[in-house]
């Protein structure tokens, strides 16, 4: 009997949990059953109201004699939700959102880009607006999603998507290019080399060249050509940032296994900054000479005496580090001051997400979309518009890292000039030091 007292808690502890449970699942089914119920009655809301509007559609075209048109591409989606939802319900988070963009650079982009998009009405159908053309195309260098899925939004065809998209990309290249990717002045070089300055703490330098990899779907030729260091395939870009974040030399369309020195080494950049023209033509003075501006790099960059790099780590006995420490102390200025071009790339990761996720547009497609990207990030960064930080989140956790490159085997041509400017700066960052 005793025992049976002492039971008595735990029966009814027990009772009290299986009748618990046995409530939650029937809570759970209940929601289950009413979340599905809810999903049909908005589809059959959503099929009732198209075939309404098809039914006025076509009500209307008999009643104004227009002739029905028979084309493939009447069959179409309707358009309500472009031309009702965006173009007259988004609010300004929703441009920034969806378009990357405010309403305000969204039209001048239209604006700009008119010439080249614009189309005539024919016979057999009515051309899509300029607004829409570039709303569709930035869409998807924004989301990087499938092209069918843009072709029910929009209410277009898929291959209409396809066009739009490449069609948009040529004509920021063609149009733009000459306003936001072009070679800076005297005065954009001196406020550059100032930002680098305060903001990174590494003088009478301009601009940080760097590597940017854009995964791809396998080629249909030389597809081992196209695996970077990191094992995955991609098209290789050199990028030339500002002190303001922003490019003033894109390179792209190389293969992801190509050397980054091969291709510094053959660009105009590399030909400009050699010839001094990313420095005025009366270099300023810096240490007590006369010296033009330079270049940052990566590691996988030659030394020259206008591109500055960092001093090669080289192991000793034990595997230590045989480094001096101003040496270190140059090298973790430069790895900062670098930071400028690592920050601008993941925005334009993040911001425009063909170029983090994998693209699976074709290769002759590609570059021209990398050069638009970087146009439109210019773009937006001179304008002021917003970037959100939830957009880099989503990208740092999505991506693959990007590739780290070796050291190149060969030196500079002018190696013995080089270290006696690197050896300037060397000084420079003891100095303040101390």
């Amino acid at each position: 009997m005793e025992e049976e007292e002492q039971l008595r808690p735990f029966m009814f502890l027990m009772t009290y949990m299986l009748l618990k449970r046995r409530r939650d699942l029937n809570n759970a089914n209940t929601q289950r059953r009413g979340e599905i119920q809810r999903r049909i009655r908005h589809r059959q809301y959503f099929l009732q109201r198209q075939r309404r509007m098809l039914m006025m559609m076509i009500a209307g075209g008999m009643r104004s004699n227009v002739r029905v048109r028979t084309r493939p591409w009447s069959s179409t989606p309707s358009t309500d939700w472009w031309e009702r939802v965006v173009m007259t319900e988004f609010q300004p988070s929703d441009w920034l959102d969806k378009f990357r963009m405010s309403r305000e650079t969204f039209f001048y982009l239209c604006d700009k880009l008119r010439p080249r998009l614009a189309r005539q009405d024919t016979s057999f159908r009515l051309a899509l607006p300029v607004e829409k053309r570039v709303a569709v195309a930035l869409w998807r260098l924004a989301s990087n999603i499938e092209y069918r899925t843009i072709s029910t939004l929009f209410g277009v065809g898929k291959s209409t998507v396809c066009r739009c998209v490449r069609d948009m990309c040529h004509a920021i290249v063609a149009l733009l290019s000459s306003i936001y990717l072009r070679p800076p002045s005297e005065q954009e070089m001196e406020d550059s080399a100032q930002l680098f300055l305060s903001n990174w703490g590494f003088p009478h330098c301009v601009a940080a060249v760097a590597t940017l990899h854009t995964a791809i779907i396998t080629p249909s030729n030389n597809a081992s050509d196209y695996a970077n260091p990191a094992g995955w395939l991609s098209v290789l870009s050199q990028v030339a940032v500002s002190g303001r974040g922003q490019f003033w030399d894109v390179c792209a369309s190389f293969p992801g296994g190509t050397d980054p020195a091969d291709i510094f080494q053959n660009s105009s950049l590399c030909a400009t900054a050699a010839e001094g023209g990313l420095s005025p033509a009366l270099p300023p003075v810096f240490m007590g000479n006369s010296l033009r501006y330079v270049l940052l790099g990566e590691a996988c960059y030659p030394l020259q005496s206008w591109l500055m790099k960092a001093y090669p780590e080289e192991k000793g006995r034990g595997s230590s580090t045989v480094l001096t420490q101003p040496r270190r102390l140059f090298n973790g200025q430069l790895t900062r001051a670098l930071r400028v071009s690592e920050e601008a790339l993941l925005k334009l990761r993040a911001r425009w997400q063909c170029l983090s996720k994998r693209n699976d547009c074709g290769l002759d497609v590609v570059p021209t979309m990398i050069l638009a990207c970087c146009i439109l990030h210019n773009m937006c960064e001179s304008h002021g518009d917003a970037f959100r930080a939830e957009w880099q989140v989503e990208v740092t956790e999505a991506e693959s890292p990007q590739p780290t490159h070796k050291q190149p085997l060969t030196h500079s041509i002018d190696q013995s000039q080089a270290e006696e400017v690197r050896q300037l700066f060397h000084d420079y960052f003891e100095e303040q030091n101390n």
